[in-house]
C-alpha cells in the first residue's frame, strides 16, 4: 500500500483508524447483547484500500466476513469536545467495509488485530459525503454481495449517536484531521468466498440533491501463504465462531438441533391454564411424584400464570478459562434464547445462585419476540425493571446487577437439568402461579390436569356448603353421604 490518496484528491492513508465494536440494535438484538457504552479497537492503517481492489482470503481458513459501514473522516482536530460541537469536527462520510477473519478472532481476544487488520481488510470510498450536507441521523449503508442486497439500514438504528463516537473518543487522545471512525455494521453481515464481490454504499437519500459515496467494490480471492505455526498461534474455528461470522447456525449450514419438546395441544393448554399449582402438586404427590416444585422461585410479575413445554439452559460454576471458551461469542444461552419457540419455557439451572442475573433486558427481548411462555431460573435476573416493562413472564430468585461471569458459565443446552432442587428434562410440561413452578412428566400431564380440575370442582362445591354453614366434619373430606349429594349436584 502507497500513500497515494484514495479517497479523491483529499484523503491519503489515515493516521488512525478507530472501529466500534458493536453499534446498531438490529446487530446487538442478532448477537444477543447490546452494550451499555460504545468500545473500540483499531486497524492497521496499512489495511486500508481503494475502491476496485481485491482482499484474499488468508490459505487454510474459512470465515472471511463482510461489514458494511458509514466512516467518518476527521476533519478539525478533536480532543476533549463536546457532544454538541463534535459532528463539527467531522469533514466528511463515506462508505467502508470492515472486512474480518473469524478463523483469527479467538486467538486475538477482543484486540482484532489479526482477524481485522490484514492488508485490504479496510476498502474506504470511493467518493467523500461533505458531513455538513447531511443530517448525521439519517445516513444509509447498504451492502451488496454479487448484487445481492445483504444489508440495509441507517444511523437511526444505532445504538449511539454517531456524534458520541467522535466525542468519547476525544475523551482520550487526539483525534487528528484524516483519522478515520468505523462506525460499526448492522445486521446481515455474513461470510464471502473468493469470487464475491462485495459493494458498500452510504447515502443521504433525504438530504438535498440525495449524495452518495458511490459503491466500494471489492473482489475477493484466495490467498496461497499459508501461516508459519512456528511463529504464532494458527487460524482455528469451530461451530460458535461460524454461526456468528455466517450469522445463524442454519446460514452456517450446521445441523439444527434434534426437536426435544412436543408442543401442547391447545385443549391439554387450556386445562393447564386454569389448574392451579397446589392442585396440580396434590395429584403428583398421589401418583408418587414428590419432587415436582422448583423451590426458591416466585414470579417477577405478581399474578404471573405460566403453562409451556421446558427449554433447558445449564450453567457451571464460573472458572475463567471455560468462560474464555464457552462464556463468549454465540454461546449456549444466546443459542437458547435464538430458538425458543412460541409457548416454550426456558429453565435455567444456577444452581440456586442468586448472586448474578442468569438474563436480562436483550434476552427477554428476544424470548418475548420468539414468543417463549416464559422463562424459570434459580439464579438472579439483570434488568429487572426493564424486564418487567418488557411483560416476559419470568420465574426467579429476585434482581441482582451483576453480569453472567461472575458466578456462571453458560455450558449447555436442552439437556437434563436441576433447577430448584428439581429435575427438569426438556420437553417437561412447567406450571407456575402465585404458589410457585412446578414440573410434571409429559405422559402425566393429561391424567394429572384431569385430576386437578376435578379436585378444583369438589373444592369449589365444598367450599359453598362451609360458607353455609355447614361443618368440615364429614364434608371435607367428603364421606358418603355428603359425596351422594355432591354428585348429585351435579347431575
Amino acid at each position: 500500500m502507497t500513500d497515494q490518496p484514495i479517497l479523491g484528491s483529499q484523503v491519503a492513508r489515515p493516521g488512525k483508524i478507530i472501529a466500534i465494536h458493536l453499534s446498531y440494535a438490529s446487530r446487538a438484538d442478532q448477537r444477543g447483547r447490546r452494550p451499555a457504552h460504545p468500545s473500540y479497537f483499531f486497524k492497521a492503517t496499512s489495511s486500508v484500500a481503494a475502491s476496485g481492489g481485491t482482499v484474499e482470503r488468508p490459505a487454510g481458513t474459512e470465515l472471511l466476513a463482510f461489514e458494511g459501514e458509514i466512516a467518518l473522516v476527521i476533519g478539525e482536530p478533536a480532543r476533549n469536545v463536546s457532544l454538541e460541537d463534535a459532528w463539527s469536527h467531522v469533514a466528511s462520510v463515506t462508505a467502508a467495509n470492515d472486512l474480518g477473519l473469524y478463523d483469527l478472532r479467538a486467538n486475538d481476544k477482543g484486540s482484532n488485530v489479526r482477524s481485522k487488520g490484514g492488508d485490504g481488510y479496510t476498502p474506504l470510498g470511493p467518493d467523500l459525503i461533505d458531513a455538513r450536507a447531511v443530517d448525521p441521523h439519517d445516513i444509509r449503508v447498504r451492502t451488496w454481495v454479487n448484487g445481492e442486497l445483504r444489508q440495509d439500514d441507517d444511523s437511526s438504528g444505532l445504538i449511539f449517536p454517531l456524534a458520541q463516537f467522535v466525542a468519547d473518543l476525544s475523551q482520550h487522545f487526539t483525534l487528528e484531521t484524516g483519522d478515520v471512525i468505523l462506525t460499526g455494521t448492522p445486521a446481515g453481515s455474513s461470510v464471502i468466498v473468493p469470487g464475491d464481490v462485495v459493494e458498500v454504499e452510504v447515502d443521504a437519500p433525504n438530504a438535498p440533491g440525495a449524495p452518495t459515496s458511490g459503491r466500494l467494490v471489492t473482489t475477493v480471492v484466495q490467498g496461497d501463504v499459508p501461516f508459519d505455526e512456528t511463529l504464532g498461534s494458527m487460524p482455528a474455528v469451530d461451530d460458535l465462531q461460524r454461526t456468528e461470522a455466517w450469522g445463524s447456525a442454519e446460514a452456517a449450514g450446521l445441523e439444527p438441533a434434534p426437536a426435544t419438546t412436543t408442543a401442547l395441544s391447545a385443549e391439554l393448554r387450556a386445562k393447564l391454564e386454569k389448574a392451579p399449582t397446589a392442585g396440580l402438586s396434590a395429584q403428583l404427590r398421589k401418583r408418587g411424584h414428590h419432587h415436582c416444585f422448583i423451590d426458591g422461585v416466585s414470579a417477577n410479575l405478581p399474578g404471573t400464570k405460566i403453562v409451556g413445554t421446558a427449554r433447558t439452559l445449564r450453567f457451571i460454576p464460573a472458572r475463567e478459562d471455560l468462560f474464555t471458551s464457552h462464556g463468549g461469542g454465540y454461546n449456549a444461552q444466546k443459542r437458547l434464547f435464538d430458538t425458543v419457540d412460541e409457548g416454550e419455557i426456558i429453565v435455567i439451572e444456577a444452581r440456586g445462585d442468586a448472586t448474578t442475573g442468569t438474563l436480562g433486558d436483550i434476552l427477554a427481548l428476544r424470548a418475548t419476540a420468539r414468543g417463549a411462555a416464559g422463562v424459570v431460573t434459580d439464579g438472579g435476573v439483570r434488568d429487572f425493571d426493564e424486564v418487567a416493562r418488557i411483560g416476559l413472564p419470568v420465574f426467579s430468585q429476585g434482581a441482582h446487577p451483576s453480569v453472567l461471569g461472575r458466578k456462571h458459565v453458560p455450558w449447555d443446552l436442552d439437556v437434563t437439568i436441576a433447577c430448584g432442587g428439581a429435575a427438569v428434562q426438556p420437553g417437561d410440561v412447567i406450571v407456575g402461579d402465585g404458589d410457585g413452578v412446578i414440573v410434571i412428566p409429559p405422559s402425566l400431564a393429561e391424567e394429572v390436569v384431569d385430576a386437578t380440575l376435578a379436585q378444583e370442582d369438589e373444592d369449589s362445591w365444598i367450599a359453598v356448603q362451609v360458607e353455609a354453614g355447614h361443618p368440615v366434619d364429614g364434608l371435607f373430606p367428603m364421606n358418603a353421604e355428603w359425596r351422594a349429594k355432591y354428585e348429585a349436584s351435579r347431575g
